[in-house]
């Protein structure tokens, strides 16, 4: 490959990264904001190394992936959980004893959110490489930075500022429905329109949101 292509391979590559960095640090943060600062580093950089290891071997079969009916459908309702299960923490107080536990269980979070929310982004990283998989090893590794910063820097402004993590939760909410309105088996048998779809996922994001008030207030 020629230098100036191999240059410009790059250059796509960290742009993905940097595009596509967000909707997955934000479920991380989400998944690892309850744990003590310390904890909440390890599960991030852990969860996210192992999920990126996993990647690499994915991306020989990524083109597939998209293809694989029920595995977006899945993704999606995992994102949905995570996020009603901060809402339903949110108001209650950190179990210190409970931290090895959680820790396992946040890094456990991490992996499966970041896969299923992952194969857009492992098939443009592929798409960008040009075939090359030492390339492809590179944006796949180059995203871990990416999005530790991204989740730690996320996780830190909701623990400071509770009322950002009504706004995630309705984020997570938006990413998870339009997961589930794009897996393969529900577009053959709905065919949704894009109007449907957003009315859908603006219907799934407003009771989470109320079903989150309601449960706060109780």
């Amino acid at each position: 490959m020629p230098i100036g292509q191999f240059l410009l391979n790059v250059f796509r590559i960290v742009l993905i990264d940097l595009v596509l960095a967000g909707d997955n640090a934000l479920v991380i943060a989400m998944a690892v904001r309850s744990l003590p600062k310390r904890e909440r580093r390890i599960g991030t950089v852990c969860g996210a190394a192992l999920a990126v290891l996993i990647r690499a071997a994915l991306t020989l079969i990524a083109a597939r992936l998209l293809e694989v009916q029920y595995l977006k459908l899945a993704g999606g309702l995992f994102v949905l959980w995570i996020a009603w299960k901060v809402l339903r923490d949110v108001s209650e107080e950190p179990d210190e004893a409970a931290v090895p536990k959680r820790l396992l269980q946040a890094i456990w979070y991490v992996v499966v959110a970041d896969l299923t929310m992952s194969v857009d982004n492992i098939l443009a990283i592929a798409g960008a490489a040009g075939g090359n998989f030492e390339l492809i090893l590179f944006g796949l590794a180059l995203s871990i930075p990416f999005v530790v910063f991204s989740s730690n820097l996320l996780a830190d402004l909701m623990n400071r500022f509770p009322v950002t993590i009504y706004l995630g939760v309705a984020i997570l909410g938006q990413v998870g429905a339009d997961m589930v309105l794009t897996d393969p088996s529900l577009q053959r048998a709905l065919h949704p329109s894009d109007a449907f779809r957003y009315g859908i996922e603006a219907g799934v994001v407003a009771a989470l949101l109320i079903a989150g008030r309601i449960r706060a207030r109780r």
